[in-house]
Parts: C-alpha cells; sequence; structure tokens
C-alpha cells in the first residue's frame, strides 16, 4: 500500500505509512488535521478538499463531473483539487503528496 504526505493547514507534514481506501479514508483514520469526510466518503460535503501536488496530478487523474460540481461551492477550489473520498489509493500512488485545504 502506498505512502502518502498530508501536508496540513497549519502546515505541518504528515507521512501516512500503508495508507488504504481513499486519501479521505486514510486522513481520518490517521487523524490527518483538516480532513472530516463527514459525508462518509460520498461526494456531498467537500471536508475532504485537498490539493494534489503538482507533480502527482497526471497520476492521480482529473475529477468527476460529480465531484467538480462539489468543488465548485469551494472558495479554495482550483486545478489542483480533488476530494479525497473520490481519490482510491493504489500502489501507484505510492509517494503522493497532497495539501490539505480545511476550513
Amino acid at each position: 500500500m502506498p505512502q502518502v504526505t498530508y501536508i496540513t493547514p497549519a502546515g505541518e507534514t504528515r507521512v501516512v505509512e500503508n495508507a488504504e481506501g481513499t486519501l479521505m479514508s486514510a486522513a481520518v483514520a490517521n487523524q490527518v488535521e483538516g480532513i472530516d469526510g463527514d459525508c462518509g466518503g460520498v461526494c456531498s460535503c467537500a471536508t475532504c478538499h485537498v490539493h494534489v501536488d503538482p507533480a502527482w496530478q497526471e497520476k492521480v487523474g482529473p475529477a468527476t463531473a460529480a465531484e467538480e460540481g462539489m468543488l465548485e461551492l469551494e472558495d479554495e477550489a482550483t486545478e489542483a483539487s480533488r476530494l479525497g473520498c473520490q481519490v482510491t489509493l493504489t500502489p501507484e500512488l505510492d509517494g503522493l503528496v497532497v495539501r490539505v485545504v480545511g476550513r
């Protein structure tokens, strides 16, 4: 399973080894600051908004139409934005770096 580095809204770095599930579920399981996952991972709250490091954006892929709809409501949405609940962690994402937007 991949290692994921989360940069919290406070600027702290949290490295999660052997991350499983989605970016959101791995963050919640490891108490990463700024990712709440209030909706449980069904793409309906945006409390898991992250910015994907530019070096990883192509591997992570673009947001789905439903995800883009949620991100349109976010003030800090950029082209690097994804909802953590919509990014499934795979071995190909080993080393992934994301910045947690937080609220």
